[in-house]
């Protein structure tokens, strides 16, 4: 059985009614949540375009790389974009480098584009411009890691694996777990519970996997979760503790305002927006302080994300 190739939603805000929550009952080992949660998801799932059929495993490859710590909201016209303009790999790789980083936009993290540049190159390389099917290939492309390879293969292509994202690591620290939060980073025991809940069908594992990360989104939010929309509310072991406070370290938060990113991203912009090379001097008009600029710069140059040329002059990458 294959299943409907999707993908998570970081950080959506956007919600759909679920079932009510049922009166509390004694806390699972997680085995009883399957049918709960995909059940839910196949009454509630949004309708996003990595999801269909017709997007194949390009598509969903390309949502994987650009919904990392980005919203949905965000990346939908840039997904859109992206592949009316490189629907297949080979012809994201037959561009230069910067043509990627040019149409990535504001997303942010623009160093997604270059690895996504990298991973359709060698796709089209090593795999005749066809997204392989196996995880070890997978995770061989430049630029696809532990999760991306499984949500891939996953919702690519209906394969049973534990992708963990933070919408899933959050769902089973409540649920499974009876914590508030997960820990900030991603631990052997949450990766041996992953793999413990795993539907034993590769497509239920599929939808599993595609159903926690949905719920996470939509109603075991971080800040809000909706306990009485959820449809395993009775099982919940944070729940049925009385819902304790998080104990742990304090959560992170990402800052942006007057920060080293912020600066890079105003220079990328404007390389973005120029058809020739930038005159060091319009760079040094982006921001006041020419210690963090220089600094934010160099970083640019050392990512690969800027090319710097004779003369002063700097431009996205051509290799």
């Amino acid at each position: 059985m294959t299943s409907t190739p999707v993908s998570p939603a970081a950080t959506a805000t956007a919600a759909t009614p679920a079932s009510a929550a049922v009166p509390a009952a004694e806390p699972t080992d997680g085995t009883g949540l399957h049918g709960p949660v995909t059940a839910w998801f196949d009454a509630h799932a949004r309708d996003l375009p990595w999801r269909r059929p017709e997007a194949g495993a390009w598509g969903v490859m390309v949502s994987e790389f650009m919904l990392q710590q980005t919203p949905v909201s965000r990346v939908l016209p840039v997904y859109e974009q992206w592949l009316a303009r490189w629907p297949r790999p080979a012809d994201l790789a037959a561009e230069a480098p910067g043509e990627a980083v040019r149409a990535w936009g504001r997303l942010g993290y623009p160093r997604r584009a270059l690895r996504l540049h990298a991973a359709a190159s060698a796709i089209q390389e090593r795999h005749g411009g066809d997204v392989p099917r196996e995880h070890a290939q997978l995770l061989a492309l430049p630029g696809v890691g532990e999760y991306t390879a499984a949500a891939v293969a996953s919702f690519a292509y209906g394969q049973r694996h534990a992708v963990l994202d933070t919408n899933v690591r959050r769902v089973f620290a409540r649920a499974v777990a009876g914590r508030q939060y997960p820990p900030n980073a991603t631990t052997a025991a949450e990766r041996k519970l992953a793999r413990a809940l795993l539907p034993d069908d590769e497509g239920v594992a599929a939808k599993w996997a595609a159903a926690t990360m949905e719920l996470g989104a939509l109603v075991c939010t971080a800040r809000g979760p909706e306990c009485a929309r959820c449809p395993i509310a009775a099982q919940c072991a944070w729940r049925l503790a009385g819902s304790p406070a998080h104990e742990g370290p304090a959560r992170r938060t990402q800052s942006y305002a007057g920060t080293d990113r912020q600066v890079r991203g105003k220079l990328l912009a404007v390389l973005r927006e120029a058809v020739h090379p930038v005159p060091q001097v319009i760079l040094d008009a982006v921001w006041d302080e020419p210690v963090q600029r220089a600094r934010a710069l160099d970083g640019l140059v050392a990512d690969g994300l800027v090319e710097p040329l004779h003369g002063g002059r700097y431009r996205l990458p051509l290799t």
